[in-house]
């Protein structure tokens, strides 16, 4: 592990990891992020994965910048509609990082927000790309992302409708990810507009939930994903 930590906040442990995996690979190009009491609001929270391809710059732009962008449209919106105001930030964010760093890279993304309101929390998601989220309800595996890939039929059908092409399940033959941040060269096919989801969370149903790109996602289902967690009480671990 190059990079491991953990924080506790109002009973609500985080544990973070990444693997390099040096067999395969030379750098590690992901980023993260995780905020307590976010936007200033108590036990409020954002966590995010963002994974990198053709360089880190566009994910640790996005781990360093990108919770700033979706405060600043939580607080300018009107609407209290969290999904059209997390679709907003992810295209600003979008454009912000492809005046500079997005020109050479991009990254997927897996945003997670956790808003209080009236004592409830529920939580809203956003993904572009195959970075997932997945939450633990009564110890079941219940999919909160949608993976954006070359290999999808529908996100297939959609490069092709706009005069773009497939090959090999990669955009134009080049990227396996149909929607990222950055890669503005490709934006006009692979474009920054979340898969969202909003859920209620209930105490004693909704025990944690998982963040992570494909590199676990492409070697562990859901299902077992949580079946490998839901004993272990120190998330660290």
């Amino acid at each position: 592990m190059n990079n491991k930590s953990s924080i506790q906040a109002d009973g609500y442990v985080i544990g973070i990891s990444e693997d390099r995996n040096k067999r395969c690979r030379r750098t590690m190009e992901d980023a993260h992020c995780y905020i307590t009491d976010f936007n200033a609001i108590p036990r409020q929270g954002f966590f995010a994965i963002f994974d990198g391809h053709a360089g880190k710059a566009t994910a640790e732009w996005c781990g360093e910048h990108f919770h700033k962008t979706l405060a600043a449209c939580l607080n300018d919106s009107d609407s209290g509609k969290v999904p059209e105001i997390l679709n907003k930030a992810f295209l600003q964010a979008d454009e912000q990082v492809n005046q500079k760093e997005g020109k050479f890279s991009g990254c997927t993304a897996i945003v997670a927000y956790i808003q209080v309101k009236d004592n409830q929390r529920t939580l809203f998601t956003g993904n572009v790309g195959d970075a997932r989220a997945v939450l633990c309800r009564q110890g079941q595996a219940i999919r909160l992302s949608y993976d954006h890939k070359g290999s999808d039929a529908q996100e297939a059908k959609r490069i092709t409708d706009l005069g773009g092409f497939m090959m090999n399940n990669r955009v134009n033959g080049v990227l396996a990810v149909t929607r990222s941040l950055g890669d503005s060269v490709m934006k006009e096919f692979v474009v920054g507009n979340p898969y969202t989801t909003e859920t209620i969370l209930t105490e004693g149903q909704d025990d944690f939930m998982i963040l992570a790109c494909d590199g676990l996602w492409d070697v562990c289902e859901d299902q077992v994903a949580v079946d490998l967690v839901k004993d272990i009480k120190d998330p660290q671990h």
